[in-house]
C-alpha cells in the first residue's frame, strides 16, 4: 500500500515540472522508480490522475501547463516495452503497459468533457503520446481503434485548436500505404478550412500532399480545394510550400504537362483557381523559354482551342502583361495585332450555336454549348492585353465588338465581358454612354422584314380616286370663287390644287411600278432573352462610367424605357438584373436613390430569396455611400396631416418621417440576421460589417448580435459568414478607441443572451467564458493599430466598471464567477488620476520618457504572469 510519503512525491513532481529549470527525465525516473515498487497501483493511479486534472482545465497555453503536460507524455511513454519475439518478455510487456493503457483509457473517456480545455488537453495529450512512441510500438487493436473513433470526433470540435490536435493525433495512426485507410478517408472529409495551413505545412499529416500518392487518387474537389485555399492563404508560408513544394510534386508525376494538370482541375467550373495556379506554375520559370514551352504562338488555330490551352494562352499573357515593360518583348510572340485578334475572335464566336429549348434539354447538346461559350470568354479576356495604341487596330476591335454584341447567337453570359472590353476601348465617356445605348437599342428594336399586303395596289387605287375627287371639286370652288371675285380664296384653292395634282401623279407613277412583295421595319422585342441582354448591357455601363457624372438624358431615358418596366417583369431572371440595374445606377444620382428607395426596400422583403439579396446589395451600397441620412435632401415636400398644428416648411414632419424610415432600415436588417435564407442572413451580416467598419453605423446592440451570430452554432457551415465576421471584429476593434468603446457596450448585453438564452436555443451551447476573452482581447489599449495618447481611463477600466457593476447587481448570481474571471484578465490602468474622467486633447499629458528595465525586473514580472499550479493543489488539499 501507498504511504502519505509516496502522495506527497506524486504532488512534488508535478511542482517540479511546472518550472522549465528541472530536469524532468530524473523526476520521470524517480518517479517511475516508486511506481514500480508498488504491488497495488490503484492509488497511484487515482493520485495521478488528481494531479494531472489541475493541467487539464486551463485552455491557455501556460508555460507552467505546458512543462506538466510533457512531463506526463514522458512519464507514460518511458512505460514503452520494445517489441520481442520471446513471449514471456512480451507478458512482462504487457504489465510494463499497463500504466500506459490506463491513461489513454482515461483520456478516451474525458474527450467529450464539456469544458473545451478538457478537450483540447486531451487531444493534445493524445497527440503528444503517440508521437513520443518509437516507430515499431504496437498498440492494442481495440484501443487503436477507440482513438481512432474518439479522435474522428474531436476533429470535428467547434473549437479549432482542439481540432488540429485531433488531426496531429490521427496523423500517427494512418498507413499511407492503404489507400483505404480509414484514418485517412476520415481525416481527409472532416477537415476544414481553418486547417488548411497545418495540412500544407505539415506534409506527412496526410499522403495528399506527398509524392507517394499519385494526383489521381484524389478528387477533383479536393485537388481544387488544395490549391485554391493554400495559394489565397493569408500567410506567405502557405503559398511558399504549394509553389515549391505541392505543384512541382504534381508535375513530376505528369511528366511535367501543364495542360494535363488543368485537365485534372476541370478548368470550366474553377477558372480563376486554374488561373491563380498557371500564375504560381509561371512564377517559377528560370528564363522566358520556359513559358513558351507548350506552344502557344500568335493564334491558337480555331478547330484546335480547347478549355485547357485558351485557358492557358489567357493566363500566361496576362502574366507576361503583368511584367510591364519586361515582358512587352515576349507578348508580342504571344498575340498578334489588334485588327487580326479581333476577326479572329469574330469568327469562333459566329461558330457558337444557339440552342433551341429541345437542344437545351440534350445534356451532351448542353455541354458543348457550355465549352463553347467558356472558350469565348477567355478570348474577350484576352483583349484586355492587346497592344490598342495603334487607332486602326482599336476602331477594328470596337466594331468588331458592337457586331458581336448585336448578333442574336451571342450568348448572355458573353454580354457582360464584352461590354466591359468594349467601353475599355473607348475614351470618352459621353461616346461609351451613346455607343452602348445605341447598341441597346438595335438589340431591342432590331429591323426585321416585314411581308407587304397583297392589297396595296387596290388601295393606291382608291387613294387616287379619292383625290381625283377631291381635284374636281377644288377646280370647281375655283371658278364659283373667280366668277365672285374672291380673289384670295381663290389663291388659296389654286395653291390646294396643285399640290393634289402633285399628289395625283405620285400615286400614279407607284401604281405603274411593280409592288415589292418585301420590306424591312423596326420590330420592337420584349422576350426575356432580348431584355437580360438589354439589361446586362446597362449593368455594365453603369459599373464603368463614373458616378460623379451624374445620370445624362441618354441614360435616364434607359432607366425610364427599360429598366423600371423589367423590375415587374414576370420573368425572376429579368427582374433581378433589373433591380441590380436600378441599384447601380441609384449611385449616380442621390435624387434617384431617393426615389426608388422604398421600391427596393420592398424588393428585399416580398420576391424571390435571390432578387432580394440584389435588393439588399443595392440598398447596402446606397447607405455605404450616403450614410443613414440618404433621405434628408429629398426633394418632394412632405404634406402636413389635416388637423397637425402649422410649423415652418413642415421640417418636423419630415425628420419625424427620415428617422422613421432610417430605424425601418435597421430593423429589416437587423430581422434579416434571423432569416432562414443563409444566403440572406450571410449577406446582411456582411454589409453591417461593411457600414460599422466604414462609421457609417454605430450601435453596441447591432455588434452584439454579429458576435453572437459568429458564435451561433447554427453558422457553424457558413464559412464566408464565419471567416468575414471573424476578420471584421479583428480590424473594427484595432481600427479605433471609439470602435473599441462599442464593443464595450456591447459586452454585458451579449453576456445576457448568452445567460438567458434557454436550453432550446443553439446559444445556449457557447462557451460564454470564449466569448468573454474575445471580448477582452478586442478591447486591449494595445491592439489599436495607431494607439491613443495616455488617458486617465482606458477602455479596459471602462470595461471592469460596467462587471463591477453588473456584480453587485446580484452577487450570487451564477454568472458572477465568470465575471470575476474577466476581472482577471484585464489590463487595468494602474497610473495615478482621477478616477472615471478622460483628459481633453489639450490636456494630454506627456508620455514619461521610456526607462528600459533591467533584467532582473523583466524576470521578476513574468515570474508574475505565469499560472502556478501549486496554489490550486493547496485549496484542493486544505478543502479536503
Amino acid at each position: 500500500n501507498m504511504s502519505g510519503d509516496s502522495d506527497l512525491e506524486i504532488e512534488e513532481a508535478f511542482r517540479r515540472a511546472q518550472k522549465a529549470h528541472n530536469n524532468k527525465a530524473k523526476l520521470v525516473a524517480s518517479l517511475k522508480n516508486r511506481y514500480n515498487k508498488l504491488e497495488d497501483k490503484t492509488e497511484f493511479h487515482e493520485e495521478f490522475i488528481r494531479c494531472l486534472k489541475y493541467a487539464m482545465i486551463i485552455y491557455t497555453r501556460e508555460p507552467a501547463v505546458e512543462n506538466v503536460i510533457d512531463f506526463v507524455t514522458k512519464f507514460a511513454a518511458s512505460f514503452e516495452t520494445p517489441v520481442n519475439e520471446n513471449a514471456e518478455e512480451e507478458e512482462e510487456g504487457e504489465d510494463e503497459n499497463e500504466f500506459l493503457n490506463f491513461l489513454f483509457c482515461f483520456l478516451l473517456e474525458s474527450h467529450g468533457a464539456n469544458s473545451h480545455a478538457v478537450r483540447f488537453r486531451v487531444c493534445q495529450l493524445v497527440n503528444k503520446l503517440l508521437g513520443s512512441l518509437s516507430e515499431n510500438a504496437q498498440i492494442d487493436d481495440g484501443l487503436c481503434d477507440r482513438i481512432h473513433e474518439a479522435m474522428l470526433i474531436r476533429v470535428t470540435d467547434k473549437y479549432p485548436n482542439v481540432r488540429i490536435q485531433a488531426a496531429l493525433a490521427m496523423a500517427r495512426l494512418q498507413d499511407p500505404s492503404n489507400s483505404d485507410c480509414p484514418t485517412i478517408k476520415g481525416t481527409r472529409n472532416r477537415l476544414s478550412g481553418e486547417h488548411r495551413k497545418l495540412i500544407i505545412t505539415r506534409p506527412n499529416l496526410l499522403p495528399v500532399l506527398a509524392e507517394k500518392v499519385h494526383i489521381r487518387a484524389l478528387s477533383i474537389a479536393q485537388r481544387v480545394s488544395l490549391l485554391h485555399e493554400g495559394l489565397s492563404d493569408s500567410a506567405d508560408s502557405v503559398k511558399e510550400v504549394v509553389k515549391t513544394h505541392l505543384l512541382p510534386a504534381w508535375l513530376r508525376l505528369l511528366q511535367g504537362d501543364v495542360l494535363q494538370l488543368l485537365h485534372k482541375l476541370d478548368v470550366e467550373n474553377c477558372a480563376e483557381t486554374a488561373v491563380t495556379t498557371l500564375h504560381a506554375v509561371f512564377s517559377m520559370a528560370t528564363s522566358p523559354d520556359d513559358l513558351l514551352q507548350n506552344g502557344v504562338r500568335k493564334l491558337i488555330p480555331v478547330d484546335s482551342l480547347t478549355c485547357e490551352n485558351v485557358l492557358y494562352w489567357r493566363a500566361l499573357c496576362e502574366f507576361v502583361k503583368s511584367k510591364g515593360n519586361e515582358g512587352e518583348e515576349l507578348l508580342e510572340q504571344l498575340l498578334p495585332e489588334a485588327a487580326i485578334f479581333a476577326e479572329y475572335l469574330c469568327s469562333y464566336l459566329r461558330s457558337i450555336t444557339g440552342l433551341s429549348e429541345e437542344q437545351k434539354a440534350d445534356m451532351t447538346q448542353l455541354e458543348i454549348a457550355m465549352t463553347q461559350e467558356f472558350v469565348g470568354q477567355q478570348l474577350i479576356i484576352l483583349v484586355g492585353c492587346l497592344d490598342t495604341s495603334e487607332e486602326g487596330g482599336r476602331k477594328r476591335m470596337v466594331a468588331v465588338l458592337q457586331e458581336i454584341l448585336v448578333m442574336p447567337k451571342t450568348p448572355t453570359s458573353l454580354i457582360g465581358l464584352l461590354v466591359e472590353k468594349l467601353i475599355g476601348l473607348l475614351r470618352d465617356e459621353t461616346q461609351k454612354i451613346q455607343m452602348v445605348a445605341e447598341i441597346i437599342s438595335d438589340v431591342r428594336e432590331p429591323i426585321l422584314p416585314i411581308s407587304a399586303p397583297v392589297d396595296e395596289n387596290e388601295k393606291r387605287r382608291k387613294q387616287l380616286a379619292e383625290v381625283r375627287v377631291q381635284i374636281m371639286e377644288a377646280k370647281q370652288n375655283l371658278e364659283e370663287c373667280i366668277s365672285c371675285q374672291d380673289f384670295s380664296r381663290a389663291a388659296v384653292l389654286k395653291d390646294s390644287i396643285s399640290q393634289l395634282e402633285e399628289l395625283k401623279n405620285q400615286l400614279t407613277l407607284e401604281a405603274s411600278q411593280p409592288a415589292d412583295s418585301i420590306k424591312e421595319q423596326r420590330v420592337e422585342k420584349s422576350d426575356p432573352e432580348t431584355l437580360l441582354k438589354c439589361l446586362t448591357m446597362c449593368a455594365e455601363l453603369f459599373k464603368q462610367i463614373n458616378i460623379k457624372r451624374g445620370i445624362c438624358p441618354t441614360m435616364n431615358a434607359l432607366i425610364e424605357s427599360l429598366i423600371l418596366p423589367s423590375v415587374s417583369n414576370p420573368n425572376p431572371a429579368v427582374r433581378n438584373m433589373a433591380v441590380i440595374c436600378l441599384g447601380t445606377a441609384a449611385l449616380h444620382s442621390k435624387d434617384l436613390a431617393n426615389t426608388h428607395l422604398v421600391l427596393l426596400l420592398q424588393i428585399t422583403q416580398l420576391d424571390e430569396p435571390k432578387i432580394r439579396i440584389s435588393a439588399l446589395r443595392a440598398l447596402i451600397d446606397q447607405l455605404l455611400l450616403n450614410g443613414l441620412n440618404i433621405l434628408q435632401d429629398k426633394s418632394a415636400p412632405i404634406s402636413q396631416a389635416p388637423d397637425s398644428p402649422d410649423n415652418s416648411n413642415g421640417q418636423p414632419e419630415q425628420q419625424t418621417e427620415e428617422e422613421s424610415t432610417v430605424q425601418s432600415i435597421l430593423k429589416m436588417l437587423s430581422e434579416f440576421l434571423d432569416s432562414e435564407i443563409c444566403e440572406l442572413r450571410t449577406e446582411t451580416a456582411e454589409g453591417l460589417a461593411k457600414l460599422m467598419y466604414c462609421g457609417r453605423i454605430l450601435s453596441p446592440k447591432l455588434l452584439s448580435r454579429l458576435v453572437l451570430l459568429w458564435y451561433n452554432p447554427v453558422t457553424e457551415d457558413d464559412q464566408r459568414l464565419r471567416h468575414c465576421l471573424g476578420v471584421f471584429l479583428q480590424l473594427y476593434s484595432r481600427a479605433s478607441r471609439t470602435n473599441q468603446e462599442c464593443v464595450e457596450e456591447s459586452f454585458l448585453p451579449t453576456m445576457r443572451t448568452l445567460f438567458n438564452a434557454p436550453v432550446t436555443s443553439p446559444l445556449s451551447e457557447v462557451d460564454a467564458s470564449n466569448v468573454a476573452e474575445l471580448f477582452v482581447e478586442l478591447t486591449r489599449p494595445s491592439a489599436l493599430v495607431q494607439p491613443a495618447a495616455i488617458q486617465a481611463v482606458s477602455v479596459h477600466d471602462s470595461l471592469a466598471v460596467r462587471i463591477c457593476n453588473e456584480i453587485l447587481r446580484d452577487v450570487s448570481a451564477p454568472e458572477v464567477r465568470l465575471y470575476c474571471k474577466t476581472l482577471s484578465w484585464l489590463e487595468i490602468n494602474t497610473e495615478p488620476g482621477p478616477a472615471n474622467s478622460e483628459f481633453d486633447e489639450e490636456n494630454v499629458p506627456e508620455a514619461p520618457p521610456s526607462v528600459r528595465p533591467s533584467r532582473r525586473a523583466k524576470i521578476a514580472a513574468l515570474d508574475k504572469t505565469k499560472q502556478d499550479l501549486t496554489a490550486l493543489m493547496n485549496q484542493e488539499a486544505n478543502g479536503s
